[in-house]
């Protein structure tokens, strides 16, 4: 597989979305704006600025999961490291380093010799200030970072280490029931025997405590909502005004899931020049952006099941609000 490198002291870096991010965000866009139910797929949120904003997002009060994902690690995190003395830690869809360094932290200096850590993320400049300020941090550590987009190049990561794979947040929540599965066992053919995987589910909870997560005070997961446009204007050299939609939130009570959209606040006509295609929007209509499904304990065992992966335990908030799985490879075993 071909892919641009970067090497500096104690990180590599592999992007092996040269020449290939125009052309998947090319294809993406054009069958989403096209569609009847007009839609952009979450992914696109996360350059260096949609990256920015979530990490403001995840600091909010309204915004509990990554408070209650981090309050589960406290706990969880020498427990998750105690059996992994080395290998490759791969986080998916990396971002920041708070909780990663939580297992760092829980790993100890001695054991850093011996892992190195395999973030893959779409945003190289993301992933890269995010690298510097591990092996800053931790002297010792290497780290092989990965510019890929997780749902297609799996591929890419390497396989001749112990492997455990991380997942943190509620990313599992923003695939569409189709391509969760797809993805699921797309990771479990991907895994070693021995292997391990460690994912973040949102759990079901109620209405109001969802609908406020995604509707902040200060705007910022609007910002975050309408970056997508910035993404499109700069790659595709499209003339989107981010003052011409509304950001807007709800659980979708039948379906499970908060539903975030982008609605036309008047009647909208926008040139897409790389696609040659012009896309005109109703006044009230939306352009769908992002799904984060929520699950109940019987959900996540049926779906991670139907996938080829077994769980090994759970980790609860006091409020099983979020939970932290640790799954493995393999057959369904009994929960103790």
């Amino acid at each position: 597989m071909e892919f641009d490198l970067v090497q500096q002291q104690g990180i590599e870096v592999q992007n092996h979305m040269v020449g290939s991010f125009r052309k998947e965000i090319a294809g993406d866009v054009s069958i989403g704006l096209t569609s009847s139910r007009k839609f952009i797929p979450s992914k696109y949120f996360y350059d260096a600025r949609g990256s920015r904003l979530f990490e403001e997002i995840c600091s909010l009060p309204e915004y509990y999961p990554t408070r209650t994902e981090i309050s589960i690690l406290r706990y969880a995190a020498p427990e998750i490291m105690g059996p992994f003395e080395s290998g490759d830690i791969v986080e998916l869809g990396s971002g920041a380093n708070k909780k990663i360094r939580m297992l760092l932290d829980s790993a100890g200096a001695s054991r850093l010799q011996y892992l190195r850590y395999v973030p893959v993320d779409v945003s190289k400049t993301a992933l890269i200030a995010a690298s510097e300020e591990l092996v800053e941090l931790y002297p010792g550590l290497s780290v092989l970072g990965i510019v890929a987009d997780f749902t297609l190049h799996l591929d890419a990561i390497p396989g001749d280490r112990p492997r455990m794979f991380i997942f943190f947040g509620s990313t599992i929540g923003n695939f569409d029931e189709e391509s969760r599965m797809r993805f699921l066992r797309h990771v479990a053919d991907t895994m070693n025997p021995g292997d391990r995987f460690i994912a973040g589910f949102d759990m079901l909870k109620p209405k109001e405590a969802l609908e406020s997560a995604y509707n902040d005070s200060r705007g910022i997961t609007s910002e975050f909502n309408k970056n997508v446009l910035h993404v499109l204007n700069r790659e595709l050299n499209a003339d989107f005004r981010q003052s011409h939609f509304d950001h807007m939130a709800f659980f979708n009570e039948e379906k499970g899931r908060v539903e975030m959209h982008l609605r036309a606040n008047r009647e909208i006509s926008v040139r897409i020049g790389a696609l040659d295609l012009d896309v005109s929007l109703e006044k009230g209509e939306t352009i769908h952006t992002e799904v984060c499904a929520k699950f109940s304990e019987e959900d996540v065992e049926q779906i991670v099941s139907k996938a080829g992966l077994y769980i090994e335990q759970w980790f609860f908030d006091s409020r099983k609000w979020f939970s932290i799985v640790e799954l493995a490879k393999g057959y369904r075993k009994e929960i103790s």
